[in-house]
């Protein structure tokens, strides 16, 4: 009995032979540039994106104590609070897009301080809808330490800067 193959069929079975043919590589590298916009550099990202959404969240957790007295720093209305929470989901989002193909510098720790950094930012966001000034102030922290770790592997310049400024 003779077998019957549409054209179609055809068709069909040669391109999932031919994709399955090509390397990861090739795919993930043309799935990055086709479906994600890439174009922000590194330093675009950090310095438009989330140096200004994390040092909201720095400045509107803690308080400071000085010669004018002690102040504190955490929201104090529902739409403070509201606008916090807005700039973790920021940083969270800043996460991912640093984990992006075409953007994470390597599949080792630079994945982990994405990842921290979302964790961070997820914790940043549960405090700020609990209202919860204790965790705020946790989550701005560990926000702290995964920055800093973060760029003392990759870019220990940025830290230079910071120790030189405060001599």
């Amino acid at each position: 009995m003779p077998i019957k193959i549409s054209l179609s069929l055809l068709i069909s079975l040669g391109l999932v032979l031919l994709t399955g043919c090509s390397s990861p590589e090739e795919d993930s590298v043309s799935t990055a540039s086709s479906a994600y916009n890439t174009e922000l550099d590194m330093t675009e990202i950090m310095s438009l994106v989330l140096e200004p959404a994390s040092d909201i969240l720095w400045s509107s957790g803690g308080w400071v104590l000085d010669a004018s007295g002690y102040e504190e720093l955490y929201p104090t209305t529902d739409d403070g609070w509201a606008y916090v929470r807005s700039q973790a989901a920021i940083v969270v989002e800043s996460g991912n897009m640093l984990a992006l193909p075409g953007r994470a510098e390597d599949n080792d720790a630079w994945m982990i301080y994405s990842q921290g950094l979302s964790e961070a930012g997820v914790l940043a966001m549960e405090a700020a809808a609990a209202q919860d000034q204790e965790a705020f102030f946790q989550a701005g922290a560990q926000l702290y330490s995964v920055c800093t770790a973060c760029h003392q592997a990759y870019n220990p310049d940025i830290l230079n800067r910071f120790d030189e400024a405060a001599d």
